[in-house]
């Protein structure tokens, strides 16, 4: 039975309304970055000088360059050892403690952040003597931040490893390749914008994580979300609009480009499958 005219205007109505209740204030709030009032509420007129004003605060920018550093390293050490977890979980068959590898792989997913952060702070705390590293500070949220994102990284990849079709690892094996060469000329290419993927979530969920960071953070290492939390406890100022609408921008910009190179090495790989078809038919 076809859709009556009233029932499309109202499937139609209840999607704009979910799309205005994700969207709007993100809208809003990229809108009142340009507001002239030092209320971050009140519009009293077009203006650009709080972008100058956070351009010319110190802290918050020593902050945000902490925040990218540790995220970089942080998604990239997550995407390492994701990867590898992942082919532990897919490619190896059965061995003892296998399902509770897993679990352990799995359980930042579910487990809360403030377990995550008091537990890798008490571990710290514990191990820092005899191993040498620091309870607090960048490395000490360096490492919180691996183990919280490994997890998401581990999943992503496992997904496009279980989808991939195992007969061209296979093929390649056959003809002389070796397991090693065989990951960084077939499979790697292939799982490729999972990893990406996997590396753009680390890198956010790094970026954006204020709980686990606030246990293992030292007097030289805030973070930019640690110094946003702690502004706005304060009151919202319009720098904080600013800093949000250039966060905005720049994950935005993110997930195009990383979009776009996935979409263009996609498009490569059927078009390589087509020409082999073909050259077989």
């Amino acid at each position: 039975m076809n859709p009556t005219f009233g029932q499309r205007a109202l499937r139609w109505a209840v999607l704009a309304l979910g799309f205005a209740f994700l969207y709007l204030p993100i809208v809003l709030l990229v809108v009142y970055s340009f507001n002239s009032s030092r209320l971050a509420t009140v519009w009293a007129g077009f203006s650009t000088k709080w972008y100058g004003e956070l351009l010319r605060d110190r802290q918050m920018l020593d902050a945000a360059w902490v925040s990218l550093r540790i995220a970089f390293w942080t998604a990239s050490a997550a995407t390492v050892v994701g990867t590898l977890g992942a082919m532990v979980m897919t490619r190896f068959r059965r061995f003892p403690g296998k399902t509770v590898f897993g679990a352990l792989v799995t359980a930042p997913l579910v487990m809360p952040e403030v377990i995550i952060g008091l537990s890798i702070l008490l571990m710290l705390v514990s191990a820092g003597a005899v191993l040498g590293i620091p309870s607090k500070g960048m490395v000490a949220i360096w490492i919180a931040h691996v183990t919280l994102t490994v997890s998401f990284v581990t999943v992503v990849v496992s997904s496009r490893l279980q989808e991939m079709d195992r007969s061209l690892e296979e093929a390649a094996m056959d003809l002389g390749a070796n397991r090693l060469k065989v990951f960084f000329l077939i499979t790697l290419p292939i799982i490729a914008p999972a990893l990406l993927s996997g590396w753009l979530l680390a890198f956010t969920l790094s970026l954006d994580d204020v709980v686990i960071a606030s246990f293992v953070a030292g007097p030289d290492s805030t973070t930019l979300p640690i110094k946003i939390f702690s502004s706005v406890r304060l009151g919202v100022s319009p720098k904080i609009n600013a800093l949000a609408a250039l966060l905005i921008m720049a994950v935005s910009l993110a997930a195009v480009v990383g979009w776009w190179l996935m979409y263009r090495k996609d498009k490569r790989r059927r078009h390589d499958m087509q020409l082999a078809l073909q050259e077989n038919g």
